[in-house]
């Protein structure tokens, strides 16, 4: 059983044939997938989205970096809402983003630690985007030790030198798409340093599709990512940890369940 632990099934090209995709992604073994909003306008979506796949979709709200110029002035109170109504929900999508212009730093990081106050009182985990953000990350130290449920670095790409430093602030790792393109030498390298209890596998679909031989947007008559290839990363992370398949299998189901459900 498969357990893709970030994807955005409320995306357009995934959402209009959600029934086909996750027919798909049953046919492949996923059994179950956390489907990570990202904006106050896609929050019900996702709530829609795990209303009519209960057991399969699991939902985690947030705002991410990328989309905090059009938050409206009662966006955290419409997330503590929401979340206080999905008591097992995650919070997430949200993080740094150091790449994305205009990056409005301050304005992130204060968004950023509001959505952490917020898991700390709900007593949540939280799934967090960082691109070219570490430093910064590493000084919100104190904030993130605070977390009850820890964090979950999404399409880690941090490179295998931040792993332990991370590690011991409750982060785990989540392994996408990306890790099968040969030239993500970061990523690559960080996948057999991480403990073995911090692993997970993801898709980030519809994006991140796996290593398409030099395109990673989608070929010509080629779907976009989607849960079902799942498999495909973990196939990639089995042979950078020099393991089983199936170990990845066990492993990342059993953490995935542990991290977003509780024990």
């Amino acid at each position: 059983m498969w357990f893709d632990a970030h994807c955005h099934l409320q995306d357009g090209r995934l959402l209009d044939q959600e029934s086909a995709v996750l027919a798909r992604a049953r046919a492949a073994g996923v059994g179950r997938l956390l489907c990570c909003g990202t904006t106050v306008a896609d929050w019900p979506a996702v709530a829609g989205l795990a209303e009519r796949w209960p057991g399969m979709v699991a939902p985690a709200f947030g705002l991410h970096p990328w989309f905090i110029a059009d938050r409206p002035p009662d966006w955290l109170a419409s997330l503590r809402r929401l979340l206080m109504a999905y008591p097992l929900a995650v919070v997430g999508e949200i993080g740094l983003d150091h790449v994305v212009k205009p990056r409005a730093d301050t304005e992130q990081q204060a968004v950023l630690e509001a959505q952490l106050v917020l898991a700390c009182e709900l007593n949540r985990p939280v799934v967090m985007h960082c691109r070219k953000a570490w430093g910064l990350l590493m000084e919100m130290r104190g904030a993130l030790k605070r977390l009850p449920r820890g964090f979950v670095i999404h399409a880690y790409s941090g490179g295998w030198e931040l792993v332990s430093g991370l590690a011991g602030l409750g982060a785990c790792f989540s392994f996408a798409g990306s890790v099968t393109w040969p030239h993500n030498v970061r990523a690559r390298e960080a996948v057999p340093v991480v403990p073995a209890d911090r692993l997970l596998v993801e898709t980030d679909a519809p994006d991140m599709l796996p290593w398409q031989g030099g395109a990673v947007a989608p070929p010509p008559g080629r779907r976009p990512n989607e849960p079902a290839n799942v498999r495909e990363v973990a196939r990639a992370v089995a042979a950078l940890r020099g393991v089983a398949e199936a170990e990845i299998e066990t492993l990342t189901w059993q953490n995935a369940c542990r991290i977003y459900q509780g024990p």
